[in-house]
């Protein structure tokens, strides 16, 4: 036995007399994780996070989170004796005078874009496959508060370098508190320490963005692990594959060094970016000045459906017992977001109500086979990028020499009728494609060979597809609506859930009513005994 096998037992020995490892590793090492690319979606924005985390604990030696005005006296040469924050001159320095200074900012940069879009994407993947149905009901709503904290933190950091590009963000979130009713003045000045924009918002800005929210998100983030570990891990329907079995690889070897390659891909991809692509040139907008604003102001991209929001909406307000209520600001930027994302969470007992399904899933869904979900799932897509594109309708009016005001009407109405086309197309889609699976079940796939038969017609001859496939476009379960019950009971008592009972039961007909059966056995059996398929 070698010198460092006898140190790697003896530290195993010594853990486990103490705090009884091997029995705590033992579940652990054998836990059993599917095999799919969508799976790494998660672990994008898991190994993003570490480097933000990695990459940010740098920044922090060198970034000074100060108001104080100073005068600027750095290598960038065009503003050299500036008047501007310490905090803006901080930065600058990091980016031209500290080594390796610019490129850890754009890692970071790049990793918080990748981190927010990771996990948009992680989500919409569990939506569209029914990944939240129990028991991970929790475990969905975590995600959505890791999305809500993860577009606060980028905020929240975007604004720290204090320059014009990100004071003019700022001006409009002073501008969204000040529309909240009653509490939206005290909101304000508490937040900036006064009259905007204060001398305490980025100190302030500064604590939240490197202590608060990454605290909660570590947090909540360990709280989801230790929850899919705890629950058997979701997997796509398969021969093997059912809900009382996981078919996969363990977590040791195998898995652990897997995930630990992506972790060195995701990291490559940061610093590939962060060297080859610029962002967020700070030296380019200059020091943040209250009565500037540059022309083409964007926020990063995960800010734009706010943006384009406010762009959109009327201004409508309303003035009685001397007081302004502002809806062209609070409508878009409180009240919209927050039905948007309160919907998003509550979605898994919604839909658990209207299909009355408690029981408990591991197996994946495919979109296809839930239409109506997956059809409102592109609905919100399509209500989340109408208002995304108009958070630039400036700078498309610009480039594609196009009226500013129509971009505008355009999103006024398509943000209504964009939503219920997409809604109804996608629909059609998932059930179209359901009877083609159909399809392919009784008739088999095409072959492209042409055969003409004795009585002068022509066919195109079809050959079953494999058991594999067949398994896998007939393992889903197809749903019938809600049937309604008595109004009373043997006794003539009526029904103390009546009315809630109707409202489920068109629900439940809106969700199920439009369907496409299984093929049955006998159907399968009398298309394929005998004869070849055409």
């Amino acid at each position: 036995m070698s010198t460092v096998e006898k140190v790697a037992g003896g530290v195993g020995n010594y853990l486990d007399e103490r705090v009884g490892l091997a029995g705590a590793s033992k579940k652990l090492i054998r836990k059993v994780f599917p095999e799919h690319w969508s799976f790494l979606l998660g672990e994008i924005a898991l190994w993003s996070f570490v480097v933000l985390l990695l990459t940010g604990t740098w920044l922090t030696f060198f970034f000074k989170p100060s108001m104080v005005e100073v005068v600027y006296n750095g290598s960038y040469q065009p503003l050299q004796g500036q008047h501007m924050s310490e905090a803006y001159a901080s930065t600058l320095d990091i980016s031209f005078d500290i080594r390796g200074g610019m490129i850890m900012r754009q890692i970071h940069h790049w990793a918080a874009l990748i981190f927010v879009a990771a996990i948009c994407i992680h989500l919409l993947r569990i939506f569209f496959t029914g990944a939240f149905r129990k028991p991970r009901e929790l475990n969905w709503i975590i995600g959505n508060i890791l999305l809500t904290l993860a577009l606060l933190e980028g905020f929240a950091g975007y604004s720290l370098p204090d320059d014009l590009l990100s004071g003019t963000g700022l001006r409009i979130a002073e501008g969204v508190l000040l529309s909240i009713p009653l509490v939206g003045t005290y909101a304000s000045f508490f937040l900036f320490g006064g009259e905007f924009p204060g001398n305490d918002l980025i100190p302030r800005l500064f604590t939240i963005h490197i202590l608060l929210i990454p605290a909660l998100m570590v947090a909540l983030i360990t709280v989801h692990l230790l929850l899919v570990f705890m629950q058997k891990h979701t997997q796509w329907s398969g021969p093997g594959k059912t809900e009382k079995s996981v078919v996969g690889y363990p977590f040791l070897p195998i898995y652990m060094a897997k995930t630990g390659g992506f972790f060195f891909i995701v990291f490559g991809v940061c610093a590939l970016l962060g060297g080859l692509a610029q962002i967020n040139p700070i030296w380019l907008y200059g020091p943040y000045h209250p009565a500037q604003v540059s022309a083409g102001s964007q926020p990063d991209w995960y800010i734009g459906f706010l943006e384009g929001a406010l762009r959109a909406m009327p201004n409508w307000e309303i003035n009685a017992l001397g007081h302004t209520l502002s809806l062209n600001v609070l409508i878009p930027a409180l009240i919209v977001p927050g039905i948007f994302f309160t919907v998003l969470a509550i979605y898994p007992f919604i839909e658990q109500w209207i299909t009355g399904d408690k029981r408990e899933h591991h197996l994946l869904q495919r979109p296809r086979n839930v239409p109506t979900r997956t059809a409102f799932g592109v609905a919100g897509i399509t209500f989340f990028g109408i208002l995304w594109l108009n958070g630039g309708n400036d700078l498309i009016a610009e480039r594609f020499r196009l009226s500013f005001n129509t971009i505008t009407w355009f999103t006024r109405i398509f943000i209504f009728v964009g939503p219920v086309l997409a809604y109804w197309i996608t629909k059609r889609i998932c059930l179209g494609l359901q009877r083609r699976d159909r399809d392919k079940v009784l008739h088999g796939r095409e072959t492209g060979i042409i055969r003409r038969l004795p009585t002068g017609e022509f066919i195109e001859v079809h050959e079953p597809i494999p058991v594999e496939d067949r398994y896998v476009l007939t393992a889903h379960e197809v749903a019938k609506p809600h049937e309604l019950g008595p109004d009373v009971d043997e006794n003539g008592i009526p029904n103390p859930n009546g009315r809630k009972e109707k409202v489920r039961a068109v629900l439940s007909r809106w969700y199920f009513g439009d369907r496409v059966d299984k093929p049955t056995s006998e159907e399968y059996q009398a298309i394929t005994s005998g004869h070849d398929h055409h």
